[in-house]
């Protein structure tokens, strides 16, 4: 799994409040702009692929949701911030358990 996950609304040229009928338009715009057929010839496949690659995720409301999420959890580990760990808890224990991230160290071996 890539580390970063690409920035869809950077390829789209939209904000990340955009809705739906703003990410179609720009969908719209930027393939009457980059295709193949319509522009001089000088089409850049692998631009294309990124702009269908990003209204595939952008247009459906569940996988738009789950990007969101990867990319803030993305942002939160660039950031070294806390994360949240799941972890299963036995009701029938006082105190519950709490747990924290471990650090780990590099060492001779690293």
């Amino acid at each position: 799994m890539s580390s970063n996950p690409p920035d869809h609304y950077a390829v789209l040229h939209v904000s990340r409040s955009a809705t739906q009928q703003e990410i179609a338009r720009a969908y719209r715009s930027l393939m009457r702009r980059h295709h193949p057929d319509l522009d001089s010839g000088e089409a850049v496949p692998a631009e294309l692929q990124r702009i269908m690659q990003a209204f595939a995720v952008l247009r459906d409301p569940g996988r738009r949701r789950a990007y969101d999420q990867e990319t803030a959890r993305a942002a939160a580990r660039e950031a070294g911030g806390p994360r949240t760990i799941p972890v299963r808890l036995d009701p029938h224990t006082d105190p519950p358990l709490r747990a924290t991230p471990v650090r780990w160290e590099s060492g001779p071996w690293a």
